[in-house]
């Protein structure tokens, strides 16, 4: 009996590229109807939560479909950019892309230990990866004084809830989904009244 070879985390299919699309996809509907943005009590006045599509990706599907679609959320916020902050794409694009990778980098190496926690983990390291280099970038390129960088820490934090809540919930139910165990099994026989 031939055994079936396994797919590499880097191999690229149509699964792949189509789960990408649809995670950037959510994450442009996030942006555009603002469902993506929580308010916040800080200088930009809202959290996002944007990024969690590259990063359920990347956990999901591994490190391709995570920087596909952490690659579409990253060109959506530089085009739809009206403050000019987000116009470079060393600050827009490049930050989104590594969310993906930086996930799943995480979730492999914890994954063997406990997949929730490995799941809960890439959230908190893929919205650090976002908010250290998007931050970063603004006060290297000059758009963000460095004195603002303490306000949005409250900002970071939301974030990072977030993400380490939703981040393994969405994984262990589309999990649960694939597995075809869409319930919990039954220890007790059932009443035939009930039928």
């Amino acid at each position: 009996m031939a055994s079936v070879p396994r797919e590499s985390a880097t191999t690229i299919n149509t699964r792949k590229i189509v789960v990408a699309g649809v995670l950037g996809a959510i994450a442009i509907v996030l942006g555009v109807t603002q469902w993506g943005f929580i308010p916040v009590p800080n200088v930009t006045g809202r959290a996002t939560i944007m990024h969690i599509p590259a990063i359920i990706g990347a956990v999901l599907e591994g490190p391709v479909v995570g920087v596909l679609a952490g690659l579409i959320f990253g060109v959506f916020s530089m085009l739809q950019d009206t403050t000019g902050l987000f116009a470079n794409p060393l600050i827009s694009v490049l930050p989104r892309v590594l969310i993906g990778l930086t996930s799943w980098l995480t979730y492999r190496a914890l994954a063997a230990t406990n997949v929730d926690l490995a799941a809960a983990a890439a959230g908190v390291v893929g919205t650090l990866t976002n908010t250290i280099l998007v931050v970063g970038g603004l006060v290297v390129f000059g758009l963000l004084p460095v004195a603002a960088v303490p306000t949005i820490i409250p900002q970071a934090i939301a974030e990072v809830v977030i993400a380490a809540v939703l981040t393994p919930l969405v994984a262990r139910g589309v999990n649960l989904v694939r597995s075809g165990r869409t319930s919990a099994p039954e220890t007790t026989p059932r009443d035939k009244s009930s039928f």
